[in-house]
C-alpha cells in the first residue's frame, strides 16, 4: 500500500469478490463447518473486510461474500498457501464454481452486459455516465415534484427522492445508458484510460 493513499482513497479502492460453491447432497453439514474455519482464516488475512455466507434455501449452491480493502489483497488472499490448504481440506465435499467468481467495486452492476464476461468500464467512466444519468432525473425531481412537496414533512419529502431516483436509475436509465454508451464504456483500455 502507498503511503500516500488516504483512508478515503483506500476506501475507493475496496473489491468485493463473490464466490459460488457446489456442495455434493448430504455433505452440507461438513460444508458448514468449513465455512466456519475458511472464514476466520479469511477474515484475520490482511486487507479482509469482512465475509458473509448465502446459503441456499434448496440446492447445493452456497455463496461467499468477502470484501477486501483493495484488489491487490485480495488477489494476495486468493494466491496464498492458507486459502490453498483450506481448499485442500474440501475436496470431495464441495468444488468452487469459478466460472461463477465476481468481483466489484461498487457501481459495475449498472454497467454489466449480460451474458458476457467484459471487464468493467474505468471509474472515471461509471462516474461519468452516472453523472450524464443522474442530472436531468435531478433537474426534472426538482422542477416538478419539489414545487408540489413544498408543504409534505421533511423525511416525506427526502424519503420520496431516492424512492423515485434509485428505481429509475436502476431499471430504465442506467441500462439504456449503457447500451447508448458501450461502444465508449467497452472499448479496450489505453494508456488514456487511467486504470
Amino acid at each position: 500500500m502507498s503511503t500516500t493513499e488516504t483512508p478515503v482513497t483506500q476506501r475507493n479502492r475496496a473489491v468485493t469478490a463473490v464466490f459460488t460453491w457446489q456442495v455434493r447432497p448430504g455433505r452440507e453439514a461438513q460444508f458448514e463447518e468449513w465455512t466456519h474455519g475458511v472464514t476466520r482464516a479469511a477474515s484475520r488475512f490482511p486487507g479482509s473486510e469482512g465475509v458473509a455466507w448465502v446459503r441456499p434455501e434448496s440446492g447445493h449452491l452456497f455463496h461467499a461474500i468477502a470484501r477486501f480493502s483493495d484488489p491487490e489483497r485480495l488477489s494476495a488472499w486468493l494466491a496464498s498457501q492458507e486459502r490453498a490448504e483450506w481448499h485442500r481440506r474440501i475436496a470431495g465435499i464441495a468444488t468452487e464454481v469459478s466460472r461463477e467468481r465476481q468481483s466489484t467495486t461498487g457501481m459495475e452492476t449498472w454497467f454489466s452486459l449480460p451474458g458476457t464476461t467484459v471487464q468493467s468500464p474505468p471509474r472515471w467512466k461509471m462516474a461519468l455516465t452516472t453523472l450524464l444519468a443522474a442530472y436531468p432525473l435531478v433537474l426534472l425531481l426538482q422542477w416538478l415534484v419539489v414545487p408540489a412537496t413544498a408543504d409534505w414533512p421533511l423525511p416525506l419529502r427526502a424519503a420520496l427522492f431516492p424512492a423515485v431516483l434509485l428505481p429509475s436509475l436502476t431499471y430504465v436509465i442506467m441500462p439504456w445508458l449503457s447500451r447508448l454508451l458501450r461502444l465508449w464504456l467497452y472499448r479496450g483500455p489505453t494508456a488514456s484510460d487511467g486504470r
